[in-house]
């Protein structure tokens, strides 16, 4: 892209009740149906009365609940457009929840029951329970939706298998390794070790092959465990398994990581092969006074990856996805200079938000990147 500042969001927006009850097949309110009208207008969506009817079913067929999904992923198209970004996706509006769609379509998992991630959001955690196997594709009609219904770049979120392997109780490996190998923390990593390149080979790289072949340029490796476990050795081993899996396809990559330790994942960074940009999270982290200097002490982290050798671009997040202040453009502006200053080349920056935006209602959404897209062009503005 040649303008500077592109502008993106990481991948997630808040499914509207209307999708979340439509597709569960329950009544809805007027409120509900009439909110649905309401962003189809605010938006330019046309033909909602279609949807309408379906909503207002007592029954709805698979084929309605198919229609919703699209529906849900067609308003958020429109949404991103609408905001001005720059670089779209459908707001995951098909996947139930980043871990839990994937396991639901893989074989060798057992689910458990939920456990608590942030603030309100739990996930419902799984066990492997025998050797990942690959049943069929689970992002790729998504992404061919998106490509059919935007004529804007497209970058498609994908849950790294690091993060999988994380956040699943390894029964299956460590039993199969148990009376192989005695020391108890030696047994447990390789028994990690194993999970994850199997799944990377049976699963993540036959999901990315199929979305290369329906036309995927660019695939945004999500890893929000990546320095969960901060030690040299599992950091290896997160290195490993990302280049394993984008290894020799004709796509860009980039790593989404938040939340986490910036000051172990930089120095690492640098090893990711084929990593084009690192979208990470700072706005959560700074203050919101203006201004280029010491105010901006949420991007000191930033430097870091620049002093251990990162060269490739950045997913500056500079807005907070964590709460509904809306930062003005000349806040998003001075974050972004400020970021610049610090990598020396402009067109290294994209803007972003620091994570998905699913925590948050529509309004603060809209509201949040239209200022964040208004802010990018201050920036620009300084610049010429």
């Amino acid at each position: 892209m040649n303008k500077l500042f592109p502008t993106q969001e990481i991948g997630s927006l808040a499914k509207p009740a209307w999708r979340v009850k439509g597709y569960r097949g329950e009544p809805l309110s007027e409120s509900e149906i009439a909110e649905a009208v309401d962003w189809s207008q605010r938006l330019g969506i046309v033909g909602v009365n279609e949807l309408v009817k379906i909503l207002k079913k007592r029954e709805r067929t698979p084929e309605d609940r198919r229609a919703i999904l699209e529906w849900s992923a067609r308003f958020v198209i429109r949404f991103f457009e609408n905001a001005g970004l720059d670089i779209v996706f459908d707001g995951e509006q098909w996947r139930s929840e980043m871990y839990e769609h994937v396991i639901r379509n893989v074989e060798g998992f057992k689910f458990l029951g939920y456990v608590k991630s942030f603030d309100y959001r739990y996930f419902n955690k799984a066990a492997c329970v025998s050797r990942p196997k690959y049943v069929k594709p689970f992002y790729v009609e998504e992404f061919i939706f998106t490509r059919k219904n935007t004529d804007r770049e497209v970058k498609v979120p994908f849950t790294g298998p690091y993060t999988i392997v994380d956040w699943t109780f390894n029964e299956y490996y460590e039993k199969k390794l148990s009376g192989k190998i005695k020391d108890f923390k030696q047994r447990k990593l390789e028994a990690r070790r194993e999970f994850l390149f199997d799944l990377i080979k049976e699963v993540i790289r036959p999901e990315i092959s199929r979305l290369v072949e329906a036309g995927a340029k660019w695939i945004q490796i999500d890893e929000p465990a990546a320095t969960t476990n901060p030690s040299a050795e599992e950091m290896e081993l997160f290195v490993e398994a990302f280049n394993e899996t984008v290894r020799g396809f004709n796509c860009t990559f980039s790593l989404h990581n938040c939340y986490s330790n910036y000051e172990v994942l930089a120095k690492y960074a640098a090893e990711l092969r084929n990593c084009s940009q690192l979208a990470l999270e700072f706005a959560n982290r700074d203050s919101r006074q203006t201004g280029t200097g010491e105010m901006r002490m949420g991007y000191r982290e930033l430097k870091l990856f620049e002093d251990y050798g990162f060269k490739g671009k950045y997913g500056l997040g500079v807005i907070d996805v964590h709460t509904d202040f809306i930062e003005p453009p000349d806040l998003v502006r001075d974050r972004i200079l400020h970021a610049v200053k610090i990598v020396g080349d402009p067109s290294r920056i994209y803007a972003s938000t620091d994570c998905g935006l699913r925590t948050r209602t529509w309004e603060v959404s809209f509201a949040k990147l239209k200022n964040m897209v208004l802010g990018a062009q201050l920036a620009r503005k300084a610049l010429t």
